[in-house]
């Protein structure tokens, strides 16, 4: 039996794991929720449910991963009591992370192509934010230049992963991150040093529950906020569909999972923290409202460059920033979806990379063409890209999370057992699982993961 391949160091796991969270709920999705809740008392909301939910759901996601040296395909099937029926999840779990690259690559073609435009200084003669929208849906409209984009950004990640996980997904993403990092703290130093940003900062940094709990409008949202905050902490690190257990099942005995669930959980909350930096101080600066929505992104945010002294070097900066944290999950998903392929048919890396080159191009060009010549396509009303989107982030991030939750603390009869994954889960040095806690795994937990779905089909239909 072929040896399993393993990490050449710990800091590149806590990278590559962090790079998988990482993403655009970080740097997109992340300030605009923000905004959109009042700052700085939401992001302590926030915290808090990270806290709570995604650290130990993670612990648990590493520890399967770790035990079983297997991807979500073959690990349920590894540690789940004779005749049961856990492994069926896996078919599950791979369809979503096939789902999330079919409109992922999508988004990161176009923050590739935004890199291209601003730094050709395209956007520069816009002066309004609807001139910005046009040229905006005028890429979007158009399919040629989408697919072109597209397949550049599926062969590149192909490309990473095909030479394995030391030299290819591990090496490339710490460099990766580190620039990733790096641009981080460049842009958020020049965002804060423009003239007007500290209301910016006050708005980020000083919690205003007022604002928290009412709308511009003076409606109550209190539980509108709450909700959003506990999805934000949900759906960050990427839980639910194996991306996580894969990478456990890559790492040694050395240390203890939930010493680095905290690890992984401190970056990529920094990652998303500094992201406001970025974008709040800059916002306030050129008069821009801070709730602008998802829009923030591709429309505001080009407006503000266009505003801003060397405004075309700072802009193409920001999405290269962008397109490193869209690719760092890419390589992560495509690690996950090889590792499957391997593990279950027993064939090579490069086998497994050339299938699957040619399959994730063509199932990520509907949601692509969803955008233009399929833009009258609905399903349960929602364009194509909405459709995959609420597919995986309403569906399968929370039940697969409710799966690894209700596997590893029911008793060995039922599931993995709660001993034997604490056992796994406290293997080495480091933080230990909080194990006196196995009432609020079991009973609360899952309710609370349990309203982030049902609240997820009443907001999306009703």
């Amino acid at each position: 039996m072929k040896e399993r391949e393993t990490f050449a160091s710990r800091l590149g796991f806590v990278l590559i794991s962090a790079g998988c969270a990482i993403g655009l709920g970080n740097v997109w999705r992340f300030p605009y929720i923000v905004g959109q809740y009042g700052g700085a008392a939401f992001v302590l909301i926030y915290l808090v449910f990270l806290v709570i939910m995604g650290l130990p759901i993670m612990a648990m996601e590493f520890a399967v991963g770790r035990a079983s040296r297997k991807s979500i395909l073959a690990s349920f099937q590894e540690l789940e009591p004779k005749g049961s029926k856990w492994h069926w999840y896996g078919w599950f779990g791979m369809a979503g992370n096939y789902l999330l690259m079919m409109f992922y690559t999508t988004i990161a073609g176009w923050l590739l192509m935004y890199f291209f435009k601003i730094a050709a200084g395209q956007f520069e003669p816009l002066e309004t934010t609807e001139a910005v929208t046009q040229a905006f849906n005028g890429m979007v409209a158009d399919p040629v230049m989408q697919v072109v984009f597209m397949a550049i950004v599926v062969a590149l990640g192909m490309a990473i992963c095909s030479r394995g996980l030391q030299n290819g997904v591990e090496k490339v993403n710490k460099i990766m991150m580190l620039c990733l990092l790096g641009l981080l703290v460049v842009l958020a130093i020049r965002s804060v040093t423009l003239e007007g940003a500290v209301e910016g900062l006050k708005f980020y940094l000083v919690p205003n529950f007022d604002n928290l709990m009412y709308d511009a409008e003076g409606n109550f949202r209190l539980g509108q906020a709450i909700y959003a905050a506990m999805g934000q902490a949900f759906f960050t690190l990427s839980l639910g569909i194996g991306a996580m257990a894969i990478f456990g099942s890559y790492i040694g005995k050395e240390r203890r999972l939930f010493g680095e669930a905290i690890n992984v959980g401190v970056l990529d909350t920094c990652v998303a923290f500094v992201s406001g930096l970025i974008i709040f101080p800059a916002a306030f600066a050129f008069g821009v409202n801070p709730d602008a929505g998802s829009t923030l992104i591709f429309v505001t945010l080009p407006h503000v460059f266009n505003s801003m002294p060397g405004g075309r070097l700072w802009g193409a900066l920001f999405f290269v920033f962008l397109f490193f944290a869209a690719l760092s999950t890419i390589t992560a998903v495509f690690e996950n979806i090889l590792a499957c392929w391997m593990d279950k048919w027993n064939i090579s890396r490069r086998k497994a990379v050339l299938a699957n080159l040619a399959l994730i191009f063509l199932l990520s060009l509907p949601c692509l063409l969803g955008n233009n010549l399929w833009s009258g396509v609905k399903l349960l009303g929602m364009g194509i890209m909405d459709f995959e989107d609420f597919l995986v982030s309403n569906n399968l991030l929370p039940l697969g999370s409710m799966v690894y939750l209700l596997f590893c603390c029911l008793p060995a009869r039922y599931g993995w057992g709660y001993e034997q994954f604490l056992a796994e889960a406290n293997q080495g040095k480091g933080v230990p699982f909080p194990a006196k806690l196995r009432w609020y795994y079991t009973i609360l937990l899952p309710l609370i993961v349990l309203v982030i779905f049902v609240m997820g089909y009443i907001e999306k239909f009703f």
